[in-house]
């Protein structure tokens, strides 16, 4: 069977939570999306930008900020944990491209460790 796609999906350790905001996550899926050749469309965020109190009270594993960068042959999305120096990302797209090229950007951006890395052919 002919396959459809790929999915990476990245789980980082020991990442530097002074990148993990707004800004630099945008930043980071222009960069992205140039370097693996995706065309971006509209990109979302999920945190508490303006709900300081929440923020406070939320429990750790939800402390962060999460973003979808839909793209015109799928989505990219991360989520971070500046409590827990965490960054989750996953990439599907029916259009190949280099998961070695999303590594060494993630690396780059999140100063962390890969510590599971997945590459999924959906067919």
């Amino acid at each position: 069977m002919k396959p459809y796609g790929k999915e990476l999906i990245l789980d980082m350790h020991d990442c530097d939570p002074n990148f993990m905001n707004r800004v630099n996550i945008k930043i980071f899926m222009d960069t992205l999306c140039k370097r693996i050749k995706m065309q971006q469309c509209d990109l979302h965020f999920w945190d508490y930008e303006g709900e300081e109190e929440e923020y406070e009270k939320a429990p750790e594993h939800l402390k962060g900020v999460s973003a979808i960068q839909f793209i015109t042959t799928s989505n990219i999305t991360i989520h971070t944990l500046d409590k827990m120096n965490r960054v989750y990302l996953n990439i599907y797209s029916c259009k190949s491209f280099k998961s070695s090229i999303v590594k060494e950007t993630a690396i780059e951006f999140f100063k962390g460790n890969i510590v599971n890395a997945v590459a999924v052919t959906r067919i």
